[in-house]
């Protein structure tokens, strides 16, 4: 049978629900190095990546990321310290593309080729040289079919634009996210110029990823989809937020949290703040809703359970296990967690880090 393509679902009116992290998963599973923060593991232990995909399509999504965040030959050669093999862009995207296939296969989801932001933008090297680098990765992706490119990650307006342009050249639809918030980017321009751009240089598909909590990414998403319908533009609308809390933060988001990033356990969102966060991004029109990172199985779960109702009344696989609102805990052989029962009861919980020690630091540390 062959798939739908994500405009043929999204145009259809199909809810799309994306994958989760993989980064900070990865790291904390041991597979990934924190601060560089590179794909390694797609070569060193597929493993480790093809189970991580499996737990998502598992728990509702319909779309497999290929693991190639900061895979360009340029990001490596950055990294590469003596302590690591040293791999090509070429074969961490020929895995990547490869396993996140594999377990497409296995349900009825599509690969999205994932390329991010290039470290010669930011050396000031120029369009040509970051559309070398882009062309590198793209190349790969298109060997291998992937369903759709998705650029994401970006922080500068001007670099996502060069990306979409090459990208384009593939044929393939193409969704873009910039990781900003209602700063803009890190150009100083606002984000409903960033959106605008974004789809005029060719992106069917316009949101925000990572850097920003929930409330954080739905409040610039409001702002950029204000600006596209402004400008008689109407692409679908995307978001992928960080799985933290994070408020007060600036400019650059949860990596500001002096916690970020070996320490964020305390303000991982819950399965419930995941159903609240996609009944959010729902009315606001948003119709491909995932995670980044800190986004685990049971929040996207959470998605595609809140999202039933919309979604044609299908529960992922993963709730095959899982009784909504605590309805298992009536078998519990605790009496008063057998109380513990019901939509209201865990969506108005307010969960406590069990420290008595106050934080070290209360906000975060804003930087410019």
């Amino acid at each position: 049978m062959v798939k739908k393509g994500l405009l043929e679902r999204l145009r259809g009116g199909e809810v799309i629900i994306g994958d989760g992290g993989f980064v900070i998963a990865l790291e904390k599973r041991g597979y990934v190095k924190a601060g560089p923060f590179t794909p390694e593991a797609t070569v060193e232990n597929p493993h480790a990546v093809r189970e991580l995909h499996r737990e998502f399509l598992r728990a509702g999504s319909d779309v497999m990321q290929t693991f190639t965040f900061f895979s360009t030959d340029a990001r490596l050669a950055i990294e590469k310290d003596g302590t690591t093999k040293h791999y090509t862009c070429r074969e961490i995207n020929e895995a990547g593309c490869s396993l996140a296939r594999e377990v497409a296969n296995e349900g009825n989801a599509l690969v999205a080729g994932s390329i991010s932001t290039c470290p010669v933008y930011s050396q000031g090297k120029g369009k040509q040289e970051v559309q070398a680098q882009v062309r590198q990765q793209l190349d790969v992706m298109v060997k291998h079919k992937v369903d759709f490119i998705l650029a994401e990650f970006f922080r500068h307006c001007e670099e996502l634009e060069w990306v979409i342009e090459e990208a384009k050249k593939t044929g393939l639809t193409i969704a873009a996210t910039l990781t900003i918030g209602i700063e803009g980017d890190n150009n100083g321009v606002p984000p409903g110029e960033c959106a605008v751009r974004a789809a005029k240089a060719g992106a069917q598909v316009v949101g925000l990823n990572c850097q920003f909590d929930p409330t954080g990414t739905l409040k610039t998403m409001k702002i950029m989809k204000e600006a596209l319908h402004a400008a008689g533009l109407s692409p679908f609308l995307m978001t992928q937020p960080n799985g933290f809390h994070c408020p007060g933060t600036g400019k650059h988001g949860y990596t500001e949290c002096p916690e970020y990033p070996l320490a964020m356990e305390p303000r991982q969102l819950t399965r419930f703040d995941a159903h609240k966060y996609a009944r959010a991004a729902y009315d606001l029109g948003v119709r491909y809703i995932g995670g980044c990172c800190g986004f685990e199985a049971q929040h996207i779960r959470g998605i595609a359970e809140e999202l039933v109702a919309e979604r044609g009344g299908v529960y992922p696989k993963g709730s095959e296990k899982h009784e909504m609102w605590g309805q298992g805990n009536v078998y519990s052989s605790v009496a008063h967690v057998r109380e513990r029962v019901g939509r209201d009861y865990w969506m108005n919980i307010v969960p406590s880090s069990g420290r008595l020690d106050p934080p070290t630091a209360a906000t975060p540390r804003k930087t410019q």
